[in-house]
């Protein structure tokens, strides 16, 4: 009996250290990645995929990746909501890399290089036609070589509605 309970223990132990350092489970909810993914499927995401993450954005230690590697055009990629609510974990794929210019209905957003301004490197971001005005990233924001671009495919919301601007910049 005791080596019963103790295997089943360590069975725990080890189901839970995989699950948080190798490997996840999540629940597919909504339609945004139809027909290859519908609501409810399960999925199992590789947290090792694009390196090792290490602290978080706004912990105490800093974020980094080691042995990162940079997401390819059309890869999946699941990544914290944006808005910092922690309402849960966003997929996406990866529709364009640096340099590409993204195209909306409302609006393009372009980035056009590096712009040097007060010895600090900014990116700029143009807005288009719905934008206020161009917006300038730090780089300090910009954490490793992915930036996610957040808009919405709903008219009703303005397209930065309720996002942290610490939160735009994220990886994978």
């Amino acid at each position: 009996m005791k080596k019963t309970v103790i295997a089943i223990l360590l069975a725990v132990v080890a189901l839970l250290a995989f699950r948080s350092l190798v490997m996840t489970i999540y629940t597919i909810e909504g339609a945004a990645l139809e027909p290859l993914f519908e609501s409810g499927d399960r999925i199992l995401v590789n947290r090792w995929s694009y390196g090792l993450r290490t602290g978080s954005i706004e912990g105490l230690f800093g974020y980094g990746r080691i042995g990162s590697q940079m997401p390819s055009r059309g890869d999946i990629i699941a990544f914290d909501d944006p808005s910092g609510s922690g309402e849960g974990v966003f997929l996406g794929r990866v529709t364009s890399l640096p340099g590409d210019t993204v195209t909306t209905r409302q609006g393009t957003y372009l980035v056009p290089g590096e712009v040097t301004c007060a010895n600090q490197n900014y990116y700029m971001v143009d807005m288009g036609k719905d934008g206020l005005m161009p917006v300038t990233i730090p780089e300090t924001c910009i954490i490793g070589r992915v930036i996610l671009i957040v808009y919405n495919h709903d008219d009703k919301y303005p397209v930065m509605s309720g996002y942290a601007p610490k939160r735009w910049c994220l990886l994978p």
